[in-house]
C-alpha cells in the first residue's frame, strides 16, 4: 500500500487523537526508517525514545522469535520465567528492590500513585494521600496521570480533575517546601522533563528533593519513563545525578517496541502492595519480559550508556556551530535526550527536517528535541546536524 491509502483507511476506521499525518512507515533498521512510498528517513526521534536500540535490533528480534515459538501469555496468577530474569536484571543494576510490571508509562506511573497513597496509609498517615508535581511536567494520559501532569492544556475537557494533586515549579524548591502539608504523601518528578521543553535541574535541586522528603517522611518518586535505559549516560536517570528514590517508574525504551513498563521500588514500600491491590493482565507477560531482556543485556553488554554520553556530547557541538548562523537561544539535555532551543516558533523547522529526511519533533514550541537510539556513531550525528543545518536554512 502506499502512504496514501494507508492515511485513507486509517482516517476512515481510526478515531482522530493524533491530528493530521502525512508518513507511514514500513520498515527500520537501525537509526534508519522507509516510508511506504521508498523514502529513507534517519531517525532521531527513536518512536518517542521507544528504540533505544534503533529499529529490529537483531538481539532483539531473535529473543521475539524464541519467546512466540515457546509461550506469548498465561497470566500473572503463575509465574513467568522471562518476567522473573527481567525483574532481577532491573534490580541488579539499579538500588530498588522489587518490580511490578505493566504495559506503559502512564500505567507505571499510574502504579506509582497508588502505592505512594497506599505505604502513607499503612504507615499510619491516614490523612496523607497527596502528591506534589512540577509544572510543564508530562506522566501520562490516564485521569490519575494526566491530573498529575501539571500543563492545562491536557485538561482540558476532561474536568473535574482528580483530587489530591498539588503543583509548584520546576527546579523550584522554595515553593515545594512550601506546598507541603499533612496531606502530603509523596514527590513526583521527572529527573529531566523531555515532554515539557527538555528542562534540566539546576544543581542541588534532586538533592533537594530527597532531603525535602526525608525530613517530611515523604516518598521520592523519579518518573524515568524517558531518562532510564541509558539515555542520560547511566542505565537509570537518578544515578547521573546521585540521587536515589524510594520509587522509579519506566517504559519507552524497556522493550524496544513492545508494550512494557515497570515500576521499582524499596522492599519497605513495595510490601503495601499485597495481593489484590492492583494487577494487569498482560503486565510483563513472557513476549514483552523475553524482549525487555534482551534489550536490558544489550544495552550492558556493549556499554551504550558511555556512547549515549560521547554521542551526546558530540551532536550538541555539532548543534552549537549553528548558533551563530541561525536564531538558536541554547542546546539543553544530558546524554542523548538534547533540545535545540530556538528564539523563534520550532514548529516550521521540524516539519522541514521531516520533509529532507531527519525524524525530530518540536516541544513547547520553541524546542526541537532529539532522541536517538543510544548505538549511533559520529556519521549519524554528522548527517543529522547536516539536516538540521539545511532545513534551517530553507525555513529561516
Amino acid at each position: 500500500m502506499t502512504t496514501a491509502e494507508i492515511k485513507a483507511m486509517a482516517t476512515e476506521y481510526i478515531i482522530n487523537t493524533y491530528g493530521d499525518r502525512n508518513l507511514a512507515f514500513v520498515k527500520g533498521e537501525g537509526p534508519y526508517l522507509w516510508d511506504a512510498d521508498g523514502k529513507k528517513y534517519l531517525d532521531f526521534l527513536g518512536g518517542l525514545a521507544v528504540n533505544g536500540l534503533g529499529h529490529c535490533h537483531p538481539k532483539v528480534v531473535a529473543a521475539i522469535r524464541e519467546q512466540a515459538g515457546n509461550l506469548l501469555h498465561t497470566s500473572n496468577l503463575y509465574y513467568i520465567q522471562p518476567q522473573a530474569e527481567l525483574a532481577k536484571l532491573l534490580i541488579d543494576n539499579s538500588d530498588m528492590d522489587q518490580c511490578f510490571f505493566c504495559n506503559s508509562g502512564a500505567e507505571a506511573n499510574e502504579a506509582a500513585i497508588k502505592l505512594a497513597r497506599k505505604y502513607a496509609k499503612d504507615s499510619g498517615r491516614t490523612d496523607a494521600y497527596e502528591i506534589i508535581t512540577m509544572d510543564n511536567s508530562f506522566h501520562g494520559r490516564t485521569m490519575a496521570t494526566i491530573t498529575a501532569t501539571a500543563q492545562t492544556k491536557y485538561h482540558v475537557g476532561f474536568e473535574p480533575m482528580l483530587e489530591g494533586f498539588a503543583y509548584v515549579p520546576f527546579d523550584d524548591l522554595e515553593a515545594t517546601e512550601a506546598a507541603i502539608s499533612s496531606k502530603t504523601c509523596a514527590i513526583l518528578v521527572e529527573p529531566i522533563q523531555s515532554e515539557g521543553g527538555v528542562n534540566i535541574p539546576s544543581d542541588g535541586y534532586l538533592q533537594g528533593l530527597r532531603e525535602m522528603c526525608d525530613k517530611h517522611n515523604l516518598l521520592l518518586i523519579f518518573d524515568e519513563v524517558q531518562t532510564a535505559m541509558g539515555r542520560l549516560g547511566t542505565f537509570f536517570g537518578y544515578q547521573s545525578y546521585g540521587v536515589v528514590p524510594d520509587v522509579i517508574t519506566m517504559a519507552k525504551a524497556l522493550g524496544s517496541g513492545v508494550p512494557i513498563g515497570a515500576m521499582l521500588a524499596k522492599r519497605q514500600i513495595a510490601e503495601s502492595f499485597v495481593p489484590g491491590t492492583h494487577a494487569a493482565t498482560f503486565g510483563g507477560n513472557p513476549l514483552v519480559t523475553a524482549a525487555a531482556s534482551a534489550t536490558v543485556r544489550t544495552i550492558l553488554e556493549e556499554n551504550l550508556a558511555v556512547n549515549a554520553v560521547k554521542m551526546g556530547n558530540y551532536l550538541a557541538g555539532g548543534l552549537m556551530e549553528l548558533k551563530d548562523k541561525y536564531p538558536v537561544k541554547e542546546i539543553r539535555g544530558k546524554g542523548l535526550l538534547r533540545g535545540l532551543v530556538m528564539d523563534v516558533d520550532a514548529k516550521p523547522l521540524a516539519a522541514q527536517c521531516i520533509e529532507n529526511g531527519l525524524v525530530t519533533i518540536c516541544t513547547n514550541d520553541y524546542v526541537l528535541r532529539f532522541l536517538p537510539p543510544l548505538n549511533i556513531n559520529s556519521s549519524h550525528v554528522e548527517e543529522a546536524v547536516g539536516i538540521v543545518e539545511k532545513s534551517m536554512s530553507e525555513v529561516l
